[in-house]
C-alpha cells in the first residue's frame, strides 16, 4: 500500500451510531489502496493536534464527527501547513456543513464517497486567527450549539438543538435585551441593535435558519452576513418570522450582504460560536475569508464544487 490515511473519530459524536461502523470504514480505505491509522478524540483539541502533528505523514485525513470534530480537523490541517486533503464522515447531531454539501448521512457511503471523489477547494474562515469552517454567530439561538448537553443531544439528536434554540430566541426576544454592533462589511458600514447575527459560508445554520443554494457559493471568497434587528413590537417580530420564512432579505427587519472581510466592535460579554464551538467575546473582532484554504474529497457530481486536478 502506497497511501496512507489518517482517520480521526470522535467516538461521542451525534447518537454515537458511527463507532460501530468503523471497522467497515477502515476496510473501504484498505480495498482503494490506504493503510488506515485511527485516532478518536478524548478531548476537546484533540482533533486539531492529531492533524497538525501528523499532516505530513498522510496523504488523506478524514474526520468522523460533528461539525465540531470537523472544524478542528480544518484547523490542525491548516496550522501545519502541509497541502492534504480531507474527507468528512459527518455523524454528529446537527452536521449543517455536511448539509450545505449535501453529503449522505450513511457513513459507509461516505466513505465509499471519499476514495472514489475529486478534490475540490473550498473558503475557510478566520475569527481573530482562530479557524472555523462555515459558521460565527452572536444571539439568539446560537448558545444552542453548545449548552445542550451531550446527553441530550445524543438521545434527541437535531430536535435537541430545534428545541433549544427556539426556547433561547424566544428568551431574547422576551428580554427586550439587543445587542448592538459595528460591523464594517468591505466597505461598507453597518449599525444597529441586533438579536441574532451569522457570518457564514453554509445554507443551514445551527439547523433552524437556512439559506437557499442560490444565495451561497462555498469557494468563492465571500462569506455571507445575516443580521436580526431588534424587533420593537409585535408587528416587526412577525415580519422578521414571515422574512426569514420566505427568505425575503429585502426586509427592513433584516441586513444580509455578502463580504469577504469584516471588522466588527462588539460587547466584550457577547459570547460567539464558532461551529458549534464556544468562542468568548472581544470587543475587536476581525472575521475574514481565506480563500480556497482547503480541499475536500468529494462526490464529482456535485455542480457547484471547484474541483481541482488529482495529485493523489
Amino acid at each position: 500500500m502506497e497511501k496512507k490515511v489518517l482517520i480521526i473519530i470522535n467516538p461521542r459524536s451525534g447518537t454515537m451510531r458511527a463507532n460501530k461502523y468503523l471497522t467497515g470504514v477502515a476496510e473501504m480505505f484498505v480495498r482503494a489502496g490506504y493503510m488506515p491509522t485511527v485516532l478518536p478524540t478524548t478531548k476537546h483539541g484533540d482533533g486539531t493536534a492529531y492533524a497538525k502533528d501528523f499532516a505530513k505523514e498522510f496523504d488523506l485525513i478524514v474526520g468522523i464527527g460533528g461539525d465540531g470534530t470537523f472544524n478542528e480537523v480544518v484547523a490542525g490541517v491548516l496550522d501545519s501547513g502541509e497541502s492534504i486533503p480531507i474527507g468528512y464522515i459527518p455523524a454528529g447531531s446537527t452536521n449543517d456543513f455536511a448539509s450545505s454539501l449535501g453529503i449522505s448521512k450513511d457513513v459507509l457511503q461516505n466513505a465509499k464517497n471519499i476514495v472514489e471523489g475529486k478534490r475540490a477547494a473550498f473558503d475557510i474562515g478566520s475569527f481573530n486567527g482562530r479557524k472555523f469552517s462555515y459558521v460565527a454567530s452572536f444571539g439568539a439561538f446560537t448558545e444552542a450549539s453548545y449548552s445542550t448537553p451531550q446527553s441530550i443531544k445524543n438521545m434527541l439528536g437535531h430536535l435537541a438543538y430545534v428545541l433549544e434554540g427556539v426556547k433561547e430566541g424566544i428568551m431574547a426576544i422576551a428580554s427586550l435585551n439587543p445587542i448592538h454592533m459595528k460591523i464594517e462589511a468591505d466597505g461598507m458600514d453597518y449599525e444597529g441593535d441586533y438579536i441574532f447575527g451569522a457570518i457564514s459560508n453554509s445554507t443551514s445554520i445551527a439547523g433552524i435558519l437556512t439559506l437557499k443554494k442560490e444565495y451561497v457559493n462555498m469557494n468563492d471568497g465571500m462569506f455571507e452576513m445575516l443580521l436580526i434587528k431588534m424587533p420593537r413590537n409585535p408587528l416587526e417580530l412577525a415580519e422578521i418570522l414571515h422574512a426569514l420564512l420566505l427568505q425575503n432579505f429585502e426586509s427592513s427587519m433584516l441586513v444580509f450582504v455578502s463580504a469577504k472581510t469584516f471588522h466588527i466592535q462588539a460587547p466584550a460579554d457577547v459570547s460567539w460560536t464558532l461551529d458549534g464551538e464556544y468562542q468568548e467575546g472581544c470587543t475587536e473582532i476581525l472575521v475574514e475569508n481565506l480563500h480556497s484554504a482547503i480541499e475536500l474529497m468529494l462526490p464529482g457530481e456535485e455542480e457547484r464544487l471547484v474541483l481541482l486536478p488529482d495529485k493523489m
